[in-house]
């Protein structure tokens, strides 16, 4: 009994031990994260100074006010956590006072409570947003020629971009001028890595650093790719950069076919380089130390076409830590601008929530490239694709077999799913004999509606089999799909219409002779593809892109719409051809290519940062705000048609009458923004007086995020001082006012006129004012309801100058009672 006993005892303990043992494992089994946090205490950049960036980077001043700042991150996380239990990844102490830190979610529960500490946020990660538009916005015959030609066009400007890096031999980024830039203001630091030596910084790339610290703690990077160097392994840093900044006339040629010259919007402006994105992964923590970094390296101009994946989730959009950090960086003197996202055209979807940053959104140019096909039958069909034409030669006959015709029809020991036989993923699926030489229609079914399909396979397929071409065909099941052109090594075509694709198939069933059994036998029909890599210039112009993301803006993720108008501006984003890295990570079909055709609001963002650093070459005493202002206030809201400019729907070739939250201000308009006569201005109090008067914000949520407390409110949120209005609830009338600065040289009188939203009456006042150069002048604007109508309705203020200036204040109102 007493051994019995004994077993019993020591089984107990040896239960218990388990128990200990599991709870043991399970606690260090929690999953670890990036975590962004904020403290008390003035960052470096308003460290005793009035919100000028006066400090030299190089003084025992500076270097020591650093140090105690990254002490202070220390002894926080030591009196804390257990050391060694996290991993500080980063200390951000120029823009923001905080730092990044990798731990648990419990770990970062007691930091929460911390002394000193003021917010913790779990980092969201990080996403890319993804020539001939010079032209199309009449740069060369306007501001070039204004500033002395494409070779002085944005000198002395430096545009950052946290991206992706930069391919540093890409002749866009040469350095044509042998003279130092003038750029003073400016002091850069030039890492160096694999495939990035030294000599990468030429003089047009004046700074190249990158930040992995993110990257590394939440993945294994892959070394074949992943490189720690600011080299561009993807391609997207090296075409946004192109796009803003890229040399002038610089031969675009892929495939040996020469396809134009593409040159930046100020091709003479500096680039610096913040890589802080990897083909593996992309985190928060790592863009805002970008951010950081560039900010404190004196950039005049912040290129984000990258964004956090979703809206902060405990706080509201605005004081998210991403949001905060591109407040202070508009503190510090820099224009931000800002990818509007890529989950258009549904409402609500912008991720630029923030009044200080500007939200591109993308449009169509007047270029396409209309790809074709000729049938047997003499028909000739529209289609896509960048390709040259079936055997060398326009419009060359060959013999068209169904993909799923043309399969092993003995020992074939493939799965017989939609990838196999339909859709060309698999060269061994096919009977060589019947596949070689012929023009083969793959169809999209399953695998490219759940994206395990590529084109990429489709081509190494027809490569492999020795196809005379292939035509991509939509499939009714599925409907129409979005083609984008897309260089192919063989000829190609995209059909991407239902209604097309059945013409093509109902001519090859007529021609095509089959068994008893449905099994073909005699392939009597023929296709060609045509050359579908000339361009053409026609039809209507801008079109708002159906990718692009919508207003209106809002608060949370309930999505509260909020008195701020998002998107702020248009420009192209559609089809965009610019620099490119062989490398091409993501993108195996542009492997070695050194040019690339984008579509995305991450395209539009550096039309936006180049005509920016024009504006600033042209105006250099100009703040962010005013610049801003001027872009947004003499943009265009007509088409090449003179009509309202139209925007993508959800079908495929819908359209329907734009909006402010479609398009923002308008289509930008850099010769016009260049003089715009007036400008309207914000400050950065303004911008804290503002998130003081959003209703349901906790003050003490604001002082956390800003470091400032709500002494001073708006009357209204839509009073803060943009080239905008917007109210999401007017009730019977509201009074609102703007101020206007004359920027122009000359006394100027204007006259306002007003588009009255519908269920509004609008009233001005004063009707109209005369004002000296650097006068200033307050409207008032009054909206009175006559009709309840619970959506928002779109108008505008026009003020018109007696020396030809235009400036137009867009509104975007919801009446919401007349009582």
């Amino acid at each position: 009994m007493a051994n019995k006993a004994n077993i019993s005892a020591n089984s107990s303990s040896c239960a218990a031990l388990l128990v200990l043992a599991i709870s043991f494992i399970g606690c260090f089994a929690e999953e670890r994260d990036i975590y962004l946090v904020l403290i008390e205490g003035e960052p470096l950049a308003f460290h005793g100074s009035d919100d000028k960036r006066r400090f030299d980077l190089n003084s025992d001043a500076y270097k020591g006010q650093a140090k105690r700042l990254m002490d202070s991150h220390d002894r926080i996380l030591q009196s804390t956590l257990e050391i060694g239990s996290y991993n500080k990844l980063y200390s951000f102490k120029y823009t923001v006072n905080g730092f990044a830190v990798h731990l648990t979610p419990t770990q970062a529960k007691k930091l929460e409570n911390a002394p000193q500490v003021k917010l913790v946020e779990r980092d969201r990660r990080a996403k890319l947003m993804t020539s001939y538009t010079p032209q199309f916005l009449g740069l060369p015959q306007g501001v070039w020629t204004q500033r002395g030609g494409d070779k002085n066009a944005g000198e002395g400007i430096v545009i950052g971009f946290v991206d992706t890096g930069i391919n540093p031999s890409h002749p866009s980024f040469a350095n044509y001028n042998p003279f130092e830039p003038n750029i003073s203001h400016f002091s850069g630091d030039c890492e160096t890595g694999p495939r990035f030596p030294l000599s990468s910084c030429n003089g047009k790339i004046v700074s190249a650093r990158f930040f992995s610290a993110g990257a590394q703690a939440v993945a294994t990077l892959n070394t074949s790719v992943d490189f720690l160097s600011p080299f561009d392994a993807v391609g997207h840093g090296s075409h946004v950069a192109s796009t803003a900044a890229g040399n002038a006339g610089v031969p675009v040629v892929v495939d040996g076919f020469f396809y134009g010259l593409a040159s930046g919007m100020a091709p003479c402006a500096r680039i610096a380089v913040y890589k802080a994105m990897y083909p593996t992964v992309g985190t928060l923590a790592d863009v805002i130390a970008a951010i950081d970094q560039a900010t404190m390296d004196g950039v005049d101009i912040l290129t984000l076409s990258i964004g956090p994946d979703e809206p902060p989730r405990d706080t509201i959009t605005m004081l998210g830590i991403f949001d905060v950090l591109m407040l202070f960086a508009r503190r510090a003197g820099v224009f931000v601008v800002q990818a509007a996202g890529n989950q258009g055209p549904a409402p609500s979807t912008v991720v630029s929530y923030s009044p200080w940053a500007v939200a591109a959104a993308a449009c169509t140019t007047d270029r396409i490239y209309p790809g074709s096909l000729l049938l047997g039958n003499g028909l000739k069909l529209g289609g896509v694709g960048l390709s040259g034409p079936t055997c060398g030669r326009p419009l060359f006959l060959s013999k068209l077999v169904l993909a799923r015709d043309v399969i092993l029809r003995v020992n074939g020991t493939f799965p017989r799913t939609p990838q196999y036989i339909e859709e060309c993923q698999y060269p061994e699926a096919f009977e060589p004999s019947l596949a070689q030489g012929s023009v083969v229609i793959c169809t999209f079914s399953d695998g490219f509606y759940n994206q395990t399909s590529t084109l990429t396979a489709v081509i190494n397929t027809a490569i492999t089999l020795g196809f005379m071409g292939f035509i991509l065909i939509a499939n009714s099941h599925y409907g129409d799909f979005v083609a984008e052109p897309i260089p192919f090594a063989v000829p190609g075509i995209l059909i991407p219409k239902v209604s097309t694709s059945e013409i093509i198939l109902q001519y090859y069933e007529q021609q095509t002779h089959r068994d008893e059994r449905g099994v073909a036998i005699k392939f009597n029909a023929q296709a060609g593809i045509g050359e579908g890599r000339v361009a053409s210039f026609e039809g209507r112009a801008p079109i708002v892109s159906r990718f692009s993301s919508r207003g209106p803006d809002f608060t949370d993720l309930s999505r509260n719409p909020t008195d701020v108008l998002k998107p702020d501006v248009t420009a192209p984003g559609h089809q965009i051809w610019a620099a490119w890295s062989p490398v091409s990570a993501l993108d195996p079909m542009l492997t070695g290519c050194n040019f690339a055709l984008l579509s995305g609001t991450s395209m539009a963002t550096p039309h936006i940062a180049g005509i920016a650093a024009l504006i600033k070459q042209h105006n250099p005493s100009w703040t962010p705000t005013m610049i801003a202002s001027a872009i947004s206030s003499t943009a265009t809201k007509y088409d090449n048609y003179g009509q309202l400019i139209m925007a993508e729907g959800f079908e495929i070739t819908s359209t329907y009458n734009s909006t402010h939250f479609d398009f923002g201000s308008g289509l930008v308009s850099a010769t016009r923004a260049l003089d715009p006569g007036l400008v309207l201005s914000v400050e950065f109090e303004d911008y804290i007086s503002f998130l003081c008067s959003l209703a349901d914000t906790d003050p003490v949520s604001i002082k956390a995020a800003t470091g400032i407390w709500c002494n001073h409110s708006l009357s209204h949120p839509a009073n803060l001082n943009l080239p905008s209005v917007t109210v999401s609830a007017v009730a019977k009338s509201l009074i609102l006012q703007r101020s206007l600065k004359n920027v122009g040289n000359k006394t100027e009188t204007y006259l306002t006129s007003v588009v009255h939203p519908n269920g509004t009456t609008v009233s001005l006042y004063p009707p109209w004012f005369t004002i000296a150069p650097q006068g200033t002048q307050d409207l008032a604007i009054q909206f009175n309801v006559t009709q309840a109508i619970g959506d928002f309705s779109f108008g505008e203020i026009v003020l018109t100058g007696s020396l030809n200036h235009t400036v137009r204040i867009p509104l975007s109102v919801k009446p919401v009672s007349i009582f």
